[in-house]
């Protein structure tokens, strides 16, 4: 049975996807920042930080993102489709949206193949890594479920 969400858990989701967005593009900026700041205007401020209009601008990814996978991942909206077509589908769509707004914003040279492999290196590395947590989440809880499920067999049989 799946439990019913509130705003508040969606607005909890954004600032998940934000933080984790944050925390990736501070430690890519001391990293890169100095050499790439002046070409990206994501970087433009060095290994100082992060410019504050780019910081919003991830945060709007941040809810496109999250509204996103309530497409893809809620029944509400698509019933029938599988969920490795969900997850393609899903991750395509994201890629579309980064893309646009690197484009748009000038995140960085878009005509440059350097910062699209770097891109691509992390945005695999953060999937793989989000769907390695949520194979564990699903296992701890699995886990649970099936020992909460023993403990009523053990119940049930006791009072027979």
């Amino acid at each position: 049975m799946e439990e019913k969400r509130t705003i508040f858990d969606y607005l909890a989701q954004v600032l998940i996807v934000f933080g984790f967005a944050m925390l990736t593009l501070n430690v890519l900026c001391l990293v890169f920042g100095n050499s790439a700041k002046d070409f990206s205007a994501m970087f433009a401020l060095g290994d100082q930080g992060i410019p504050a209009q780019i910081v919003f601008q991830f945060l709007g990814v941040s809810v496109l993102i999250v509204g996103v996978r309530f497409l893809f991942f809620t029944d509400i909206v698509i019933k029938k489709m599988p969920i490795w077509l969900r997850t393609v589908c899903m991750l395509t769509a994201i890629v579309m949206i980064i893309a646009v707004f690197v484009i748009a914003f000038d995140w960085f040279p878009a005509d440059m193949w350097q910062p699209w492999a770097m891109f691509f290196v992390c945005f695999s590395l953060s999937f793989l890594g989000s769907y390695f947590v949520m194979m564990v989440r699903a296992k701890v809880e699995n886990d649970r479920m099936d020992e909460a499920l023993q403990r009523l067999k053990e119940m049930e049989e006791k009072i027979k």
